[in-house]
């Protein structure tokens, strides 16, 4: 039924054209976001054709015999075109599975795409993995989410925040430069979990360079000097905030709540979602981070789960 074929270079800009338009894509399945590490991941992707329509790609990398949605993504399971129907779909599973055991793969971990992050309903696959595939969750992350247009009022500490940062005299501003900011955030994972960013520097001012209307920093200024900021993804109905830290004088002035305060409230109160993005300190989503998520509950979040698929082949 399908036509499997590997992802090459020659296929970036079909590949690209077809995650704009796809039912559950966003611009980090993109080539240009994707393979800025790909001296990281040996890629393994693929695109499923049928009578020379493309209706699925599968952003994957090959670690020894084991197939893994893409390393360097929190989630990036199959992306789909809205022509593509549940029988297709299961038809796909079962072809992909039997390439992949002439290719030497014994075994697939899958993440799902959250279904905030669809356009239209989007769950074949989850439906496939279990009836096709027989896989089992093997892992559960957990995120929390603000639906935009319902919205919960802010916890009092929230709202005490914006109103020190407004007393204080911190405006909030838009920039492309991200070296100040870097430098609040790179001190804080380092004093507070002994990590550094995910992207270094020079990573995130090239992705913003690529992508500058999916990628916003969004900065808390007093007196010329930075006291914080929110590093915002955003596609097409979400809001993501992948990057926040304050300074210890930007904690203690509310300088985050202000921010947040404009982006939810102002300039993306008229997208669906905000997603603050997971709130765990283990690769299987255990280790809650209590403090963090008290904070994300504080502008009405609440739960939303990223999940991982395993299975034999």
């Amino acid at each position: 039924m399908f036509d499997i074929v590997r992802y090459s270079p020659a296929h970036a800009d079909e590949w690209n054209g077809f995650v704009a338009t796809s039912k559950n894509g966003t611009f980090l399945f993109d080539r240009r976001y994707m393979d800025y590490h790909a001296d990281r991941f040996a890629d393994h992707s693929y695109l499923f054709y049928r009578e020379g329509r493309l209706l699925a790609v599968l952003p994957a990398h090959a670690k020894e015999a084991t197939l893994c949605s893409h390393g360097g993504l929190t989630y990036g399971g199959l992306l789909m075109s809205t022509q593509l129907t549940i029988a297709e779909t299961m038809a796909l599973f079962g072809e992909l599975n039997d390439r992949l055991r002439t290719e030497g793969f014994h075994h697939v971990i899958y993440k799902a795409v959250p279904w905030i992050y669809h356009t239209i309903a989007a769950e074949e696959d989850l439906y496939a993995l279990y009836h096709v595939c027989h896989a089992r969750m093997t892992a559960r992350d957990y995120s929390t989410c603000i639906f935009l247009g319902v919205g919960m009022r802010w916890e009092r500490v929230r709202r005490r925040g914006v109103k020190r940062a407004r007393q204080a005299g911190i405006s909030v501003v838009v920039s492309d430069d991200y070296t100040d900011f870097w430098r609040v955030l790179s001190d804080n994972l380092w004093q507070k979990y002994g990590v550094h960013p995910v992207h270094t520097l020079d990573e995130i001012h090239l992705l913003h360079d690529r992508f500058p209307r999916n990628i916003v920093l969004y900065q808390a200024v007093l007196d010329g000097c930075v006291l914080g900021g929110v590093v915002l993804y955003l596609s097409r109905q979400v809001v993501h905030a992948q990057y926040s830290s304050a300074t210890a004088e930007g904690k203690q002035l509310g300088a985050i709540d202000l921010i947040y305060d404009r982006i939810m409230n102002e300039d993306y109160k008229d997208l669906p979602y905000f997603d603050f993005g997971r709130s765990t300190e283990h690769p299987d989503g255990s280790g809650l981070n209590t403090s963090l998520v008290f904070q994300k509950e504080g502008f009405g979040a609440r739960g939303l789960c990223y999940d991982i698929y395993e299975y034999d082949l």
